[in-house]
């Protein structure tokens, strides 16, 4: 019931809300519907076997009301079966109706290219061209539950963004068209450079005949920072190094300190990178709450240290939640019963990815008092629904989480709780 669930509803709870769903599908018959919920009932875990019964299911209603719900669902299980033939096959069909979905055009590109052929890298080329005109226009509205922050948002669109290049790259190469195979890889590694695009860098210049630049673009490769590079990879490109810098010098003598200026570059370009992206963004990367520096609505700055020693009371809401309005009044009780308390301090932050749609939400509702963006602080503090409340006690910890709530409990609860963190601990 679960995929069915994923697949034909939108669930809501009234204590935890989601983003709202998007407008309600077209109805299906009761006889496809329990036809539906038999045949994912009988699928089983596997993709593969779930996805076998939504290709019987669409074959038994090809005019299915719900055709485009169920292509796409299909598409997903092909890519979580990592079946790059189905997730072609799939993907396409979701691409032809909704051409600019960069998560199944990724996908497809990818899996074009697992099997090198002139149709598949023309089709390639052609996607990733796609995507990388459409990446700078991301944006992160209707996109995750929570917003990122600007340097994650940052770092998503430079991850897709190289992720295009590179395939673009491998496409240009497969059809003999060197030097844009090369300028593309270049582009994918000063864009995101990890060592899948420093791979396409040296095959573009061994494609080229020059092999003492494919070593150094494979030293990248070897010695680049990445978390998806894994040891048997890098084993391989070990071997590949080897092989291109004795094919430009003979022998491996000196390949050691290519591999060391390699090593100094990229760390280099890594501090670069992550200095950049503090500058936009301070709460890059960090992972203690209390580092934070929040920005208000009203454009005042917030660190979070500078409360260390007080009991927080963190208010996690949205404009399009409707429980966090609901909860509102009560949450102003409880801050009513600690107004002569400086060693208690409520924040309300507000998790929109519009952040546009705030002041005037605030305007109209009457709400008072500061409101802070929340600047990956859902991140940190694995905000998963809202409303939530999150108190961090005198040390800087978290004391307690409170997940949605009940009304006629809400305020006493909330209030033990603040007391409770009071008692719990001493100043640090």
């Amino acid at each position: 019931m679960n995929r069915i669930a994923v697949i034909l509803l939108a669930a809501c709870w009234c204590g935890a809300a989601q983003p709202p769903p998007p407008a309600k599908p077209a109805e299906v018959s009761p006889q496809e519907k329990a036809d539906l919920e038999r045949a994912l009932g009988e699928a089983g875990a596997s993709p593969l076997e779930f996805l076998r019964a939504l290709e019987k299911h669409l074959a038994q209603y090809p005019d299915s009301p719900r055709r485009v719900d169920l292509e796409r669902s299909a598409a997903n299980a092909a890519i979580a079966a990592n079946d790059d033939s189905l997730i072609v096959t799939w993907g396409e069909r979701v691409l032809a109706r909704q051409p600019a979905d960069l998560q199944i055009l990724a996908r497809v590109t990818h899996s074009l290219l697992a099997v090198e052929s002139k149709d598949n890298a023309e089709r390639a080329i052609r996607y990733a061209h796609r995507a990388e005109e459409l990446i700078p226009h991301m944006t992160q509205e209707g996109g995750a539950r929570f917003p990122m922050s600007a340097g994650e948002w940052q770092a998503q669109r430079d991850r897709a963004m190289g992720r295009a290049l590179t395939d673009e790259a491998r496409a240009a190469g497969f059809l003999g068209r060197g030097e844009e195979a090369l300028a593309l890889a270049k582009r994918a590694f000063t864009t995101w450079p990890n060592a899948e695009s420093a791979r396409e860098t040296a095959r573009a210049f061994d494609r080229l005949g020059k092999p003492a630049e494919a070593a150094v673009a494979m030293a990248d490769a070897f010695a680049v920072p990445d978390l998806f590079n894994t040891d048997a990879q890098r084993a391989r490109d070990r071997g590949r190094l080897g092989e291109f810098y004795r094919r430009a010098h003979g022998s491996e003598t000196g390949l050691g300190d290519l591999v060391l200026a390699a090593y100094d570059r990229n760390l280099a370009l890594a501090k670069a990178r992550e200095l950049g992206v503090r500058q936009s963004d301070p709460n890059a990367a960090l992972t203690d709450p209390m580092a934070f520096t929040l920005s208000g609505v009203d454009g005042a700055k917030l660190s979070m240290a500078d409360l260390k020693g007080k009991v927080l009371v963190l208010d996690f809401w949205a404009t399009w939640c409707a429980p966090c309005r609901e909860q509102h009044p009560l949450y102003e009780q409880v801050k009513q019963r600690f107004r002569d308390n400086p060693d208690v301090v409520f924040l309300s932050i507000d998790a929109d990815a519009d952040l546009e749609a705030v002041k005037p939400f605030l305007q109209e509702a009457g709400w008072q008092g500061p409101v802070y963006f929340e600047d990956g602080l859902t991140r940190v503090l694995a905000v998963e629904s809202l409303p939530t409340t999150i108190l961090i006690d005198r040390r800087g910890r978290v004391f307690s989480r409170m997940n949605g709530f009940v009304k006629q409990l809400f305020v006493d609860a909330l209030t033990d709780r603040i007391r409770g963190a009071l008692a719990a601990a001493p100043r640090p």
